[in-house]
């Protein structure tokens, strides 16, 4: 049966959650998720964990800090001055918002703190600093090269 190799395209349903059980993704009700395995296109760990799945195979991927979205940043977190913040605007720990770089790329970010001055904002992924835990099904190798296989 052929498995999973670097440069195949593969369509899979994952279920993703912490280490405490909390589901943060999910593909349940939509179409299978399809990446190139090895491009960049998901995490590290994921990647690694299809690697020789066969279609039909399904698999739990634990996956550490360093190959999902690695550690936290502290130069991620930002005192943005209150003056800059639109009149009336509601802040509460823990809403997101978005913000525009130098480069005028939208940044999300999370609110960790309100102060009187300024608010503490969080720019990294929503996932860093976090152990990862996948359950993974090989739905599809779609369109992959032909290879000789050993019986």
């Amino acid at each position: 049966m052929q498995q999973v190799q670097s440069g195949d395209t593969v369509r899979v349903h994952y279920h993703g959650r912490l280490t405490d059980g909390t589901t943060f993704d999910s593909s349940e009700g939509r179409d299978p998720l399809e990446f190139q395995v090895g491009s960049g296109m998901v995490i590290a760990g994921f990647d690694n964990g299809v690697m020789g799945m066969s279609v039909g195979d399904k698999k739990t991927v634990n996956i550490g800090v360093e190959d999902a979205y690695g550690p936290k940043n502290p130069e991620m977190i930002i005192e943005f001055p209150r003056d800059q913040v639109p009149e009336g605007m509601p802040l509460e720990k823990g809403m997101r918002l978005n913000l525009n770089n130098s480069a005028g790329q939208v940044v999300p970010v999370v609110i960790t703190e309100v102060r009187d001055e300024a608010i503490m904002l969080d720019a990294n992924h929503p996932l860093a600093g976090e152990d990862l835990v996948f359950d993974i099904e090989l739905v599809e190798i779609v369109g992959a090269p032909s290879r000789i296989i050993m019986p």
